[in-house]
């Protein structure tokens, strides 16, 4: 990086760790966003100077934000999704938009894979049940559902998807799988072209495709019912990918058995109706939270801006 690239101001769109915030500060002017209280003003104040955005996937950056930088040049988004960014302005403007893809595929699938595991079997409920002492005052635990050899539905083999199926393999599981074509990597798995199709083979249906206008409530009340009462969805995707006022009304009335979701419309902020329901596993959208991922999304992040800015190619371009 040129000595002169500390002068290259960024908008910061939310917080990072210090091991990331302290390597971002000494390689760039960075404009910490959300520690303003007048957003608007302060995009008014340093906005005709930045040339460069860090955001996070779920931040992003709309059109609004956007129009406000004359000078932008380049998005860089910590996350695999960037469906928060308005890529049709960034398109219009020639703005370079990066994510951090494949650093967090394994972890984001590992947490897929347990949440099936941890909610088939009660596991949450079988620890409370040993503390407050249920096991010694009422017996044994309820029976659960077993996972190995069941079907598994995947819907959308990407990199995330492809690791949840691999995985899923291990369970002697009949794995299919619904993408935009048959892929060559998926060897023995079945192709279904259709998500009801899938939906209607699955035990487990994985939610694990890109989120986008097309995809948008792609799981709706015919998906989610083609499931059934004995079903299980599992959301490590975007949140926009389910349709959650259907997901609650069949998860409320008994015609979708359970779910494990890691995103929520609104979160952190959650429909109240989902803490109501002992038949939800809910996660705090924390897939890719191991120290070792998040450590290398942020490098990724960093290393992306410092490549623009050094007129280098972008390590993982989006546009």
């Amino acid at each position: 990086m040129p000595a002169s690239s500390r002068a290259v101001e960024i908008l910061q769109i939310g917080p990072y760790p210090d091991w990331d915030q302290l390597p971002l500060d000494e390689a760039f002017t960075m404009h910490r966003y959300f520690e303003a209280e007048d957003k608007a003003g302060f995009l008014a104040a340093v906005g005709p100077d930045v040339r460069g955005i860090a955001t996070r996937g779920e931040l992003g950056a709309d059109r609004a934000m956007i129009e406000a930088l004359p000078k932008l040049e380049v998005i860089s988004v910590y996350g695999v999704g960037y469906d928060a960014v308005d890529l049709a302005v960034c398109r219009e403007r020639g703005i370079r938009v990066t994510n951090t893809p494949d650093v967090l595929t394994r972890d984001v699938a590992d947490l897929g894979v347990a949440m099936m595991l941890v909610q088939s079997r009660g596991m949450i409920g079988a620890e409370k049940w040993v503390r407050d002492g249920s096991w010694a005052a009422k017996g044994l635990y309820p029976l659960k559902n077993r996972v190995f050899g069941r079907n598994a539905g995947i819907l959308g083999l990407g990199r995330i998807g492809f690791e949840v199926a691999k995985r899923l393999e291990g369970f002697d599981m009949d794995i299919a799988y619904c993408s935009t074509a048959p892929k060559d990597n998926a060897g023995d798995w079945k192709f279904m072209s259709d998500p009801r199709e899938l939906a209607r083979h699955a035990d487990f249906l994985f939610v694990t495709l890109a989120a986008s206008a097309r995809t948008r409530h792609i799981v709706g009340r015919e998906v989610i019912e083609a499931v059934g009462p004995e079903g299980m969805i599992i959301n490590i995707s975007r949140a926009a990918n389910i349709d959650e006022e259907a997901l609650l009304d069949a998860l409320e009335q008994g015609r979708l058995g359970s779910a494990a979701l890691d995103v929520f419309e609104g979160e952190p902020k959650l429909n109240p109706r989902f803490l109501a329901l002992d038949n939800v596993l809910v996660q705090p959208h924390h897939a890719s939270g191991t120290f070792e991922t998040r450590k290398a999304m942020g490098k990724l992040v960093r290393d992306n801006l410092i490549a623009h800015f050094s007129g280098a190619d972008l390590l993982t371009p989006v546009l």
